[in-house]
């Protein structure tokens, strides 16, 4: 029998199909990964706390606070200016990181958190004030503007190390001191602030500012104008 030798045109033509196909095969591949987002790592935990205090150490953040403090004492004086007769005006201010500085223990802690420690920290009533908000309370006080602080420490445990820590640090006259109640655990920070504002203004009060250093102390209302106080260390939503 005869054999049959294969064309070589034919040869050439399934070895192009082939190269084809591998090709469209590979393209269609690397197209896919091109699309597939690429997992990027994020910022170095040790890298972030440099640049925090980074920021402390340069002056930028004093800086960042001396700006909100000045746009918080002129609206105070505008708005206590042009007060009716019988219109009873507050400030409401958070307290940690708005007027007391915990940067000193967070150093300590290489900002780690560890209940007991901060729960010492806060009894021994060693904050330092932060200087340019403690310039707006004074302000509110100087125009006959009273005070309300809203804050989430915890009642009754925090209660005196507190109020002696204001006090030390010239802040001891204020209208109210508002602590987080054990009953309010699991209810979010903007929720029960936003609660404790709207209890201050059914007491009678109009709340021309309210200022802190978390947008959870700040939203939901019941306050004429809002002041943002600047804070890299830590969030709360």
């Amino acid at each position: 029998m005869k054999h049959l030798r294969p064309d070589k045109r034919t040869h050439r033509e399934g070895r192009t199909q082939v190269r084809a196909l591998a090709g469209l095969l590979a393209g269609l591949w690397l197209a896919g990964c091109a699309s597939a987002p690429a997992v990027r790592e994020p910022v170095n935990l040790s890298e972030a706390k440099q640049a925090a205090l980074a920021y402390v150490d340069s002056g930028d953040y004093e800086r960042a606070l001396g700006k909100v403090a000045d746009e918080a004492r002129t609206w105070i004086r505008t708005r206590a200016g042009q007060a009716k007769p019988n219109e009873r005006l507050v400030v409401v201010f958070d307290i940690d990181e708005t007027v007391l500085s915990n940067l000193p223990h967070m150093r300590e802690m290489d900002f780690g958190y560890v209940a007991d420690r901060w729960n010492e920290w806060v009894a021994r009533g060693e904050a330092p004030a932060l200087t340019a908000m403690r310039a707006v309370y004074d302000e509110a006080v100087a125009r006959s503007v009273a005070v309300v602080f809203i804050t989430g420490r915890l009642d009754p445990r925090d209660r005196a190390g507190t109020e002696r820590n204001l006090q030390a640090q010239g802040m001891g006259g204020y209208q109210q001191l508002v602590l987080a109640l054990p009953s309010e655990k699991g209810v979010p920070t903007a929720e029960r602030k936003r609660r404790a504002r709207e209890a201050v203004a059914a007491g009678g009060f109009v709340i021309i500012a309210s200022i802190g250093d978390q947008w959870s102390d700040l939203e939901g209302g019941h306050a004429e104008r809002v002041f943002k106080v600047p804070n890299p260390f830590y969030l709360i939503p």
